[in-house]
Order: structure tokens, then sequence, then C-alpha cells
């Protein structure tokens, strides 16, 4: 880095095309603004640290300038919307008196910063300064629970930011915010290591965001048989290396709702796999028997249902036929959720994987985290019964701790090859990067909410959960209702929305394990839409937005080899809604055979009413499509 003047106080960086724009100011502390195309977005954000004995950021004394720009293609082991991106930016790298740098990165749609310190010994971050303010007063959609302490799956929030008041709840990432006028900004974090979750608070009448940590636990107590009790915590968020780069924090700014379906910004910014091999990860469905309690019925299932033996042989059945390639054993195949090495006798763990191996079809093991914090020499054990996952539940926190604890499960799960499924967890972060044998997490109000889980909220997942990484939803409900005559208790699950809603759930949200939460029995009665979600893929060649609102409405096509996958979902707000899409992103030339499912004329009423059709398609075509309310429209063209 080149030495700079110390009256040097103003730094501009722009985007490649010049639209997007950072102006950092450095008199008596980092403050930066945001604009695009010359209209401001963000202004007066502030950033700093507050290391013990050190405040980054303050009275800032710039020594050194370097440039940073890169254009290239990235090859995600796990493409769940792209399997090539483009990662283009212009940025800088500002360097300060007392050890420290800040990193900015403008992207053509996106603005990024992380601390970077270069220190010999240790440190404690006691706080990190994260705040932004408001160039209007933006409709902020959040997700906001009661403490730290979350399993991450409230129903989202709408509020305008002058009433988001500092005694509010705060939030967890993402936030979307809508400016009022044509740009959405989505915020949120990544290469998260070794260091706790971003929380966001309002401060009322001043349009101002501020960040909150949580503080790093010291001390446990017992708290039943799935969790720990924090009895004592430091004065610090973090206790690491003092030479080391921090989170990036984003803020991807959209022209058009169908941009967020396509951008991919945790993945870019998130540092490299650490896997040396990664051929072994298999991304892939599920078939998973807890929402539905593992209960077959009918003529064929002549064995007593339940979680048992007979049952997952029929479960794998169900898989292979179908070409599923794994199954979910679910709390209750172990003796004890404490004790991970003696499994139900009833259930017989060996003998399931024996037989799911004869018939090509994996096993996959819930957990509970404390079960496998206490016992982290069983992945070596899981790997030696032939175990292909685990699913680790209840983690329910995001202090340093429980992200390292993130880390070391993906790390030991990879050196034994099993992937992971992350429950009671907090969003993509970028360790699915580093290691992309984490393939989803949960972190979502899915359908395990039952009644609680509504098009009206998930109808904001595409534009925000979901557009951070992978979402373990859990679609694939058969029994379907509208809301105002909804019931449901397992074993007999149903979900709000159309038949058709749900086979779109499967093109619209991605997770590299995607789970059929249904029943095998409900399945086989019905053979169509089930032979059209073993279809749809879990990884992605392209994704091609092509109509959306945040939280109205969404339709996107998704390309795997040459077939062409496409979802539309709605939420409850108008009885029905028509578009008119055009097929222009097909091979111009070739001729396509277009099957697709679409609401019945009496799925506004009665949500199961659907109907399947066949046509050709070329590429130039419109195509009409109909939704009722809470409705979807679902294709496959090849």
């Amino acid at each position: 880095m080149g030495a700079v003047t110390a009256h040097a106080r103003d730094i501009e960086i722009k985007s490649p095309d010049g639209k997007m724009k950072v102006d950092i100011n450095l008199n008596g502390q980092i403050v930066y603004n945001v604009s695009y195309d010359d209209e401001t977005l963000l202004k007066d954000c502030r950033l700093g640290m507050t290391l013990r004995g050190q405040f980054l950021g303050e009275n800032p004394k710039l020594v050194g300038k370097k440039k940073l720009s890169a254009d290239e293609m990235v090859a995600p082991v796990i493409p769940l919307k792209f399997s090539s991106i483009r990662n283009h930016y212009n940025g800088e790298s500002l360097k300060f008196k007392g050890g420290y740098s800040v990193e900015f990165r403008v992207y053509n749609d996106a603005v990024a910063y992380r601390f970077v310190t270069d220190k010999k010994e240790a440190i404690e971050v006691l706080n990190e300064d994260f705040s932004i303010g408001l160039a209007g007063d933006y409709l902020t959609h959040l997700q906001q629970p009661g403490g730290f302490k979350t399993a991450y799956e409230e129903p989202y929030s709408h509020v305008v930011a002058s009433q988001w008041k500092v005694e509010d709840k705060m939030s967890n990432l993402p936030v979307l915010m809508d400016t009022g006028k044509k740009y959405k900004i989505l915020i949120s974090e990544t290469d998260l290591v070794d260091y706790p979750c971003l929380f966001l608070k309002g401060n009322g009448a001043e349009e101002r965001i501020h960040g909150v940590f949580p503080r790093v636990p010291l001390e446990f107590g017992e708290d039943g048989d799935r969790s720990l009790k924090i009895l004592k915590e430091a004065d610090y968020i973090a206790k690491t290396k003092g030479n080391r780069s921090f989170p990036w924090r984003y803020f991807f700014i959209s022209k058009e709702d169908t941009e967020l379906l396509e951008q991919t910004m945790t993945d870019k910014l998130a540092s490299k796999c650490r896997l040396d091999g990664v051929s072994w990860i298999k991304p892939g469905q599920a078939s998973w028997e807890w929402w539905n309690a593992a209960s077959p019925y009918g003529p064929d299932v002549n064995f007593k249902a339940g979680f048992n033996l007979d049952t997952y042989k029929y479960y794998i059945d169900f898989a292979a036929k179908y070409g599923i390639p794994y199954i979910i054993m679910d709390e209750g195949w172990a003796m004890s959720t404490r004790d991970p090495y003696t499994p139900n006798p009833e259930v017989n763990v060996h003998e399931i994987i024996r037989y799911g191996k004869e018939k090509g079809v994996g096993v996959a093991l819930w957990l509970t985290w404390l079960a496998v914090e206490n016992n982290f020499d069983s992945f070596k054990t899981f790997a030696d019964w032939g175990v292909a996952g685990l699913k680790i539940d209840f983690m329910d926190r995001s202090d340093q701790w429980m992200v390292d604890y993130y880390e070391r499960v993906a790390k030991e799960a990879a050196k034994h090859h099993l992937f992971v499924d992350m429950h009671g967890s907090f969003k993509p972060a970028g360790l699915e990067k580093l290691y992309p044998n984490l393939l989803s997490y949960e972190g979502v109000r899915g359908m395990e909410q039952m009644g609680g889980c509504y098009p009206d909220n998930s109808l904001f997942l595409p534009f925000m959960r979901n557009a951070v990484g992978p979402m373990d939803y859990t679609p694939g409900a058969m029994i379907s209702m509208q809301p105002e005559v909804y019931q449901s208790r397992r074993p007999n699950s149903a979900s709000i929305g159309t038949r058709a809603y749900q086979l779109a759930l499967f093109v619209v949200f991605e997770s590299g394990i995607q789970m059929l939460a249904d029943n095998p029995t409900l399945y086989y009665r019905n053979p169509d839409c089930t032979e059209f979600i073993t279809k749809v893929p879990v990884v992605w060649d392209e994704t091609k937005a092509l109509a959306a609102d945040a939280g109205e409405y969404v339709i996107v096509a998704k390309r795997k080899g040459n077939q062409w996958f496409i979802g539309g979902i709605t939420n409850n707000k108008q009885k029905e809604r028509e578009f008119e899409i055009s097929l222009d992103f097909l091979n111009p030339g070739k001729n396509y055979q277009m099957t697709y499912f679409e609401d019945g004329i009496n799925a506004g009423r009665q949500a199961m009413d659907y109907r399947k059709k066949d046509c050709q398609v070329k590429s130039g075509d419109t195509f009409k499509i109909k939704m009722v309310r809470n409705g979807g429209w679902a294709a496959m063209i090849q």
C-alpha cells in the first residue's frame, strides 16, 4: 500500500458500471453514504469496532490505500441458482494507523465492507458499531425474535422505519427495506467465522438502524435434554485472533424485485471452499417421516406403522421407486436423545442402513446439537455405520461459541464424508461455501408450523431468507386447504395453499437437501404430482426470474442441463392473478414439450383442485398463467 497524505478525507468508490457509489468521509470517524444513479439511499452510515483498549474508527489516520477489483467467474460446489457466478466489483482497502484496515467492495448492484485487523496477539471485541442512516422513512420487513435465544421461525413484521422504536424487538438478518420508490435494499452478512451473528435495532424518529450482538457465554447450566442455559456472559462479543478479516456486511440494492431472486452476494463474498475433495457431496431430495408421524396406511401396508423397522423400509422403498436419494430418520431412532450410540431396537438402524444401501437410498439421522457436542467422536461412529448425513437441531443461538460450533460440526462431518442439515439454526452466512457438505439450514417459518405457515408470510421467503442461502422449509404437502377452513394435526398434516402452490415450491425454494414432507401413501395416490416433484433438481445451472413482487407473487424459471422448470406462487390478497410470461429463455429453433400444473377452477375454495396439462412450446412464445389466492403454477419443459 502506498503512503497517503494526512489530510486525505474523502474517498469515492464506484461500481464497474459507474452507477453504484460509496462516498467515505474520515473526519473524526469512518462515515459513508451509498447512492445509485446519484440518488442517496443510505446516508451518514458509521462503522467502527471497540477492542479492549482501542476503538477502531475513532479519529482514523489513513496511512495507505490500495485499489481492489475483480472480474471472474466462480463455480459453486452446490449451485443453488447458477453453476457459474460472475464476481465483478471495484473496491479499496483503507489502511489505518493502529493495525487495522477497512475493505469496501462496490458491485453494480451491491455494496459491502469488512474490518481486517493486523495484530500479533489475540483480541477481545467489546462491540462493533454498525449504524446506517436511511434517506427516507423506509418500509422494513423484519423477523423479530424475543431475544438472542431463538429458532428464527417468527413470522415477518412489516414496520415503517420511524415506527421501529428503540424499545421494540430487534431483528435478525436478513432485513429487506423498501424505499418507497423503485429500490429495495437487502441487508445481510457473510464470511461469518469465529464471530457472533449481527442483529439490528431501530431508532425510531431518527430513521437509523444499528447493530447489536450476543455476548460470549462463559458458563452453562442444564436446560433439558436438548439445550443449555447460559449462566454467565463475558463483557465482550468475541475473543479471537488478532490477525484476521471479519464478516462482510452487505447491502444488495435491487431496481426490480426479480433481481433479489437472482442475486448471490452471500456466495460471492464468502471465503473459498476448505475441502480438498468434494465429489462425495451429493445434494438431493429426502423422504421425511416426522411431519406425517411415520404413518403410512392402506392395503399395501400390512404392518403396524410407526417409528419402527417395517415403516422405515417402506419409506426406503418409496424413495427407491422415485429416485429419491435419502430418507431422514427423525427423533426416536435412538433410545435417548442424549445417547447417539444406542439405537432403539424397534427401529434397528443398522438393518435400515443396510437395506437402504441395497436399494440405493442413503440414511440421515436426527440429533440434538447437545448430543453431538457431548459425543463429538460420534461422527466416526456414524460413518462406520454407513450413515449418509446428519440433521442437527435446537441450536437456537448465534453467539461466537455457537457460530464456532457450526464450523466444528461441518469440518468434522466433512472429515467423515457426512452431509449436515442444520435445524433450529440461524441463516446461512457463508459457512456453506467453506464446507459445502453443509447442505441446508432451517431458520425459517416452514411447514412444521402447520397453520402458522401461510402464503402471505412465505411469499417473502424468496426475497429474504432464501435470498441469502439454502432453506429447509420442508415442502410437499398433499392435503391442501384454504386458510378459512384450515385444520391439521399429525398424522393428517395439511398445508395452507393450493396443490399447485405446493408443487411450485420445489422450483421456487432452494435447498441442498429438499424434503418431501408428506406420507408416501399420499404420494402413491397422487402419482402425477409425485413424478413431477421428484424430477425437480435441487441444484441449477441457471435462474431467471420472470415476475416478482416481494410478498405478493413470484414466477421463476430454472434450468438444469437441457431441462427448464417454472414455479409460480402467490399470496391471499387477490382472488386470482393473471400473468403473461415470455419463453424467450428457451433455445431458438427447437420445439419443447411442456407439462404444467395449474390451479383448478374451484381451487379458490377447494385447494386440492388442480389440472395437469401438456402442450408444445418454443422460444419466443408467450404463455398465460392464472393463479388463485394462495395458489401456484408449476411446469417442466424438455
